[in-house]
């Protein structure tokens, strides 16, 4: 019996063995490179312009044949001149791959055409077509010269050579056909200029177009990267610190204990809900989120939550609110504010803080003050915090200062124009809409 050499229970790949065949046939690399190459661009024969050349090359014949009898002076078509009229056309099949070449060729072919005495006629469309490929591929100065050869090779043939040249008896080429020949070459020159112009202007809005769309990604990205920093900074932190208690109470104090377990489970339910709304947004991108963008009007939810973490900080509000304020400045005072709050949490001895936010005419100001002093404790930081902020406020057009205060201590201010933000603020809060604060002067609350 013969050896099986296939798996038990499994066919044999060359053989369907009555069940269904596995995955349909892939076509090999080089298949799909070759659909990738321009078809102007492959190897062979397959991939230059026949459909054009052949109708060229009939409407060049017939219209040759018809042009020789409106002039019987010049000498009939033969088989010669029926060859000469056919080479153009062919030297033009590869006009996208060689355009120098090609250009030269046939500006000589049609001088030789006109050098043996046949009649004028639409063998000009050759050279043009050449000239206007080689232009259009960035070969301007070898469409000039082959032009140029052509136009001078013509008055030579026209006013000294036709002495010796057929048809016998023929005169000098009179000055109103050579300048005809000129502006015809212009022509040519022209239309191939604008064209190659035309072209470069598609290509070059195509690249800025390109480098807007990368410039975008970037830019969305950034603002990614600063939403999670943000989110996961302040919440790992306050898990952090929560921990920590909840360790060094386990034993002595195990309701104390049970609060701050209780308070980690808040904060991660809260990180998780606001990194799931940033990735929702990644995965689906155009879609609006499903939940508003955080603004000013959830301070009381950090002021809680920086309480948890041991943190006493005291909220106010000066001025009044122009309008709505934009849902990117809301978002990004929201952040700032957290930032601030999770570094003083992270990196202060201080166990209070102070939050200023004042309404102007032209924008928010944001003030941020904890009395240290620093413990250089980092608790795992990333040191983006207040890069994150900069950029923020950058974004819209706004300005972070950030240092030690003269009395000890550390202090963020922030200052955002609102015109910059209306104009930006839907993009940079990613298309979101937030709530406005409706804090007004006195507001004042320790927690």
């Amino acid at each position: 019996m013969p050896r099986d050499h296939t798996r038990r229970g499994r066919p044999h790949p060359h053989s369907t063995g009555g069940r269904t065949c596995g995955p349909p046939f892939a076509p090999p690399r080089w298949a799909r490179h070759w659909d990738a190459v321009p078809a102007e661009r492959r190897p062979g024969i397959a991939g230059l312009p026949w459909v054009s050349t052949l109708v060229l090359a009939a409407f060049v014949l017939v219209g040759s044949r018809l042009a020789a009898g409106g002039q019987p002076a010049r000498e009939p078509l033969d088989a010669l001149g029926r060859l000469l009229l056919l080479l153009g056309p062919a030297v033009l099949l590869w006009r996208h791959r060689i355009p120098v070449p090609v250009v030269f060729v046939t500006a000589a072919t049609v001088l030789v055409y006109l050098a043996a005495g046949y009649p004028y006629g639409p063998v000009f469309l050759t050279v043009a077509l050449a000239s206007f490929t080689a232009v259009v591929h960035g070969h301007r100065v070898a469409a000039w010269s082959a032009l140029g050869a052509l136009w001078g090779g013509h008055l030579l043939i026209g006013h000294w050579l036709y002495r010796w040249l057929p048809p016998t008896g023929d005169g000098p080429t009179s000055w109103g056909e050579e300048a005809a020949m000129a502006a015809w070459m212009t022509a040519i020159l022209a239309a191939s200029e604008l064209l190659r112009v035309k072209r470069q202007q598609r290509a070059h809005a195509r690249a800025e177009r390109a480098a807007a769309e990368t410039r975008r990604a970037d830019e969305e990205r950034l603002r990614m990267a600063r939403e999670l920093h943000d989110v996961l900074a302040h919440s790992i932190s306050v898990i952090n610190v929560q921990a920590s208690m909840g360790l060094a109470l386990l034993d002595t104090d195990p309701e104390q204990a049970r609060t701050a377990l209780t308070t980690i489970k808040a904060a991660s339910k809260e990180a998780l809900g606001e990194v799931r709304q940033v990735l929702d947004t990644l995965r689906t991108p155009g879609d609006a989120p499903r939940a508003p963008a955080p603004g000013l009007d959830r301070l009381p939810e950090l002021v809680e939550q920086a309480a948890a973490a041991g943190l006493a900080v005291r909220t106010r509000s000066a001025g009044e609110a122009h309008g709505r304020i934009p849902p990117g400045t809301d978002l990004a005072a929201f952040r700032i504010v957290q930032e601030a709050l999770t570094n003083i949490v992270r990196h202060s001895g201080s166990r209070t803080a102070d939050v200023l936010v004042t309404h102007t005419s032209g924008g928010l100001r944001l003030r941020i003050d904890d009395a240290g002093p620093a413990t250089g404790d980092e608790v795992g930081g990333s040191g983006n915090g207040l890069a994150g902020m900069r950029e923020r406020a950058a974004a819209l057009g706004g300005t972070i200062e950030a240092g030690p205060r003269p009395d000890g201590g550390f202090r963020v201010e922030a200052d955002i124009p609102l015109a910059a933000a209306g104009r930006a603020g839907g993009e940079s809060a990613g298309g979101t809409t937030g709530p406005s604060t409706g804090r007004t002067t006195g507001e004042e609350g320790t927690l």
